[in-house]
């Protein structure tokens, strides 16, 4: 199954001026509202320098490097969980998503208007926020109805999901999405998951994961600068680090005309252009990887003289979900997964050199893949 990450934001925030530099799409950017209005879908490349040394062993080899969907959704306004601007249109797009990448303003642009007068990123944070939330508070009350009814028949089940549901209902009554998302983060915990900076893939009680609720969905906040700095920047960047901090979420800072430009220019010009920013690589590659992380993904490895290859693949997945990735017939057929770790790989040089230093581990399908895990899948069929 493939995960999604939603491009969201407030109209003119630069949203789909980053979608196009992600994954050098066509998605059109104009300074008005609701420029985007059907969403966009496009492929991100997950930048990875493992891939570059790998490609060093394999000189003829393909190089295909893990990759991410994206999805550019049209912009929300206040009022949209009300039907205003595109917002039923927007809310049922964003359900669709695995987690969200919110584009907030953060540059002076008087070509450019802003629908809510001067950039603040905490504010437009807070109306998109607010938006979902409503969103989310009449689905909880719909299903708190709903389950009520089934307990009036002394059903067990159904009275442990009105109390899940009373209890998240509650959260959502106070305005309180960072308790939402504290709620999931506990249910994750109950299960016996580490909580890490940001919660990879939410996994609330079946009963919440069902309504597909928006505010619980992982976040990673995007602040798009300008070339010189805002009055107000060193103040909206603290502000947003202390309310990723409370909502388990994640932020970085890109320039949005800057990546724009970048993008724009032939491949071999690249390097020289971010070589005399002083930069060592595009902000977006940054972007990618956050985006990466957040939807709990890593990598693994395959390597021959035709193809050296990065597959995503969710954290926790097995040798056999690993041999799914790759093709129905290896799964299908798995015998066991030849495995080593990319640093062991290229100190060797070969996967012959492995076997010969007696470094090449032999695992069942139930061994869980690692980040940067080389595989040959042995399989018959």
């Amino acid at each position: 199954m493939t995960l999604r990450c939603g491009l969201v934001g407030l109209p003119n925030s630069g949203k789909s001026t980053l979608f196009n530099a992600l994954v050098s799409g066509t998605a059109a950017v104009a300074s008005y509202p609701f420029c985007t209005i059907d969403p966009n879908v496009g492929i991100a490349a997950v930048p990875d320098p493992r891939l570059t040394r790998l490609h060093a062993l394999f000189p003829t080899a393909g190089v295909v490097p893990a990759t991410l969907e994206v999805v550019d959704i049209a912009g929300l306004v206040k009022g949209a969980s009300q039907g205003e601007g595109l917002g039923n249109t927007f809310l049922s797009h964003i359900r669709n998503v695995d987690a969200i990448l919110h584009v907030v303003r953060g540059f002076v642009n008087a070509d450019i208007p802003h629908m809510y007068g001067d950039p603040d990123p905490l504010r437009d944070i807070e109306l998109i926020e607010a938006e979902l939330l409503l969103s989310d508070l009449e689905v909880l009350r719909k299903a708190v109805d709903r389950t009520a009814k089934r307990t009036r028949g002394a059903d067990a089940a159904a009275q442990q999901e009105l109390a899940q549901l009373q209890q998240w209902l509650a959260a959502a009554e106070r305005g309180d999405v960072a308790a939402l998302v504290s709620l999931n983060v506990g249910a994750r915990a109950e299960k016996g998951e580490k909580s890490p900076p940001t919660p990879p893939r939410p996994e609330p009680p079946a009963v919440i994961r069902e309504l597909q609720l928006l505010s619980i969905l992982p976040v990673l906040y995007l602040l798009n600068v300008g070339e010189k700095p805002a009055p107000g920047q060193p103040e909206w960047e603290a502000g947003l680090a202390q309310l990723a901090q409370r909502r388990h979420a994640r932020w970085l800072r890109f320039q949005g005309q800057l990546e724009a430009e970048l993008t724009a220019l032939p491949s071999d010009e690249r390097a020289p252009f971010l070589a005399e920013l002083g930069l060592s690589e595009p902000g977006l590659a940054a972007v990618v990887r956050e985006a990466y992380a957040l939807l709990g993904l890593i990598s693994f490895f395959t390597a021959g003289d035709k193809e050296v290859r990065a597959w995503p693949l969710p954290a926790g997945s097995t040798a056999l979900d690993a041999a799914g990735k790759i093709h129905s017939d290896l799964q299908r057929g798995f015998i066991r997964a030849e495995v080593v770790d990319f640093s062991t790989f290229v100190g060797c040089g070969s996967m012959a050199a492995v076997r010969e230093k007696g470094l090449l581990r032999s695992e069942g399908r139930d061994y869980v893949i690692k980040d940067g895990d080389v595989l040959v899948i042995r399989f018959n069929v």
